[in-house]
């Protein structure tokens, strides 16, 4: 049964698995649209309540609440002509997220009048990158990828934010390293590296991985190597850099102060309630300290880059022994570590890691345990958002939407931590073409080791 979910499926397989992902999609869509209309303000704002509709029957999207504040309503070419302010508010088209979703956001915005527009544009935007992912995984790894095409994630959170483009660079990559298998390793590291640079210009999140892909090519990837490739490692590096330079140079010849406010946004970004992160929930009562808050943009971004390191470093242990790299492996872990760690924990982030599930095979355990952790904090963090607007009982003992809360947060913490080592210890499910074992990305008979928990 595992070995039939892990073969490539044929073609009325993958159109099957991207049948069932597009029906995710559209419940998604439909989801977020119970937020739109019936009215609308003079700025396209749906009415009535929005806010409190929007929280209060948890179909809240980053996309429809940003139609105001950003200008785009206004169709303002993004990054141009803006800045940030003194007090950290953007302006003249200036959006907080790197420079192809700024393009992503003025695209949806570019025929749209009101907020309903706007999310319904971007979904049609998003959505052949969420079919592709689907695509790709089935080609990778079999029935397996229904972890994608029917999770719940992919409803809650596909039009929650500008992420389904970003999820694609990144599965993309790891497809062209593993399936571009007539073509050298170099040269389709390589493309998998430009792949990930421009993940870097969506969502920056794709970058962490070019370190892992750079020691898989090092160390000869799937052949293992003793012999260290240290030019098709820098080759790898260097790709990955000049894609991201490249795609915002012009944005930064054309408006300095708006492409390097989108970035300077994120630095001086507070931990607060709207990060929803550990650091949030475990020092809540500190946060409105200046001295708590400078120590997070040094403690917080230290140790998420301590976890980037033994991650790799237990890579290297497991080349050592097996011979292979294991880049996917590594990858997996680094998300971990950085969505344990950074001071912003979004809620759609869970499409990040979903891919992993299906690229590795850790018991389903730990999928099934992650995914109803998540559906609880994703469905009780606006629930409570909702009371506490409205001056309800919001504690953890007055009621269960804060105990639901609780229990996603810091189950989701403590299974981060758990998935970090499943993680570095699991086999991958994705066999190179060509290649005479499964699930190890080698060409010898060395069997893998087992997941743990």
């Amino acid at each position: 049964m595992i070995r039939r979910m892990r073969r490539g499926l044929t073609l009325s397989g993958l159109v099957a698995l991207c049948m069932f992902t597009a029906l995710a999609l559209a419940l998604g869509y439909a989801n977020k649209a119970r937020c739109t209309g019936p009215d609308f303000d003079e700025w396209g704002r749906s009415e009535p309540a929005y806010q409190e509709r929007a929280y209060g029957d948890v179909c809240y999207s980053d996309i429809q609440n940003l139609w105001i504040g950003r200008d785009i309503d206004r169709h303002v070419f993004p990054y141009v002509h803006g800045g940030i302010t003194a007090d950290g508010s953007l302006y003249g088209g200036v959006v907080e997220y790197p420079v192809l979703t700024g393009v992503l956001m003025w695209l949806g915005a570019l025929f749209a009048r009101t907020d309903a527009g706007f999310l319904a544009a971007s979904a049609l935007l998003m959505a052949p990158f969420g079919l592709a992912v689907a695509w790709w995984l089935g080609r990778l790894s079999g029935w397996r990828a229904l972890v994608w095409a029917l999770g719940p994630p992919l409803v809650l959170y596909a039009f929650h934010n500008w992420d389904l483009p970003v999820v694609a660079c990144a599965v993309a990559a790891v497809y062209v390293v593993h399936r571009w298998t007539s073509v050298s390793l170099p040269r389709r590291a390589t493309v998998a590296s430009v792949l990930l640079g421009l993940g870097f210009a969506l969502k920056l999140y794709p970058a962490i991985f070019v370190l892992p892909l750079a020691l898989y090519v090092l160390t000869g990837g799937a052949e293992g190597t003793r012999r260290l490739d240290v030019r098709g490692a820098l080759q790898v590096v260097g790709a990955a850099v000049g894609t991201a330079v490249l795609v915002n140079l012009p944005f930064a010849v054309a408006g300095f102060g708006g492409w390097l406010a989108s970035f300077e946004f994120q630095a001086r970004r507070q931990v607060d309630v709207s990060t929803n992160s550990v650091w949030y929930w475990g020092f809540r009562h500190w946060t409105g300290d200046e001295g708590f808050q400078a120590a997070m943009g040094v403690v917080s971004p230290l140790l998420v880059l301590l976890s980037f390191a033994v991650a790799c470093a237990v890579g290297w242990l497991r080349y050592e022994r097996s011979g292979t790299y294991p880049w996917i492996q590594v990858s997996a872990a680094m998300l971990c570590g950085f969505l344990l760690l950074h001071k912003v924990h979004s809620p759609q982030y869970t499409l990040w890691l979903l891919p992993f599930f299906v690229l590795l095979a850790v018991r389903w355990g730990w999928i099934v345990a992650y995914l109803v952790a998540d559906a609880a904090m994703g469905i009780s963090i606006f629930r409570w958002f909702y009371l506490y607007m409205t001056g309800a009982p919001s504690g953890v003992h007055d009621g269960f939407t804060a105990q639901a809360l609780m229990i996603g947060v810091w189950g989701r913490a403590a299974l981060l931590v758990g998935l970090f080592v499943a993680f570095l210890a699991a086999p991958s499910t994705v066999d190179d073409v060509g290649s005479g074992a499964r699930g190890t990305g080698r060409r010898s008979v060395t069997p893998a080791p087992q997941p743990l928990g």
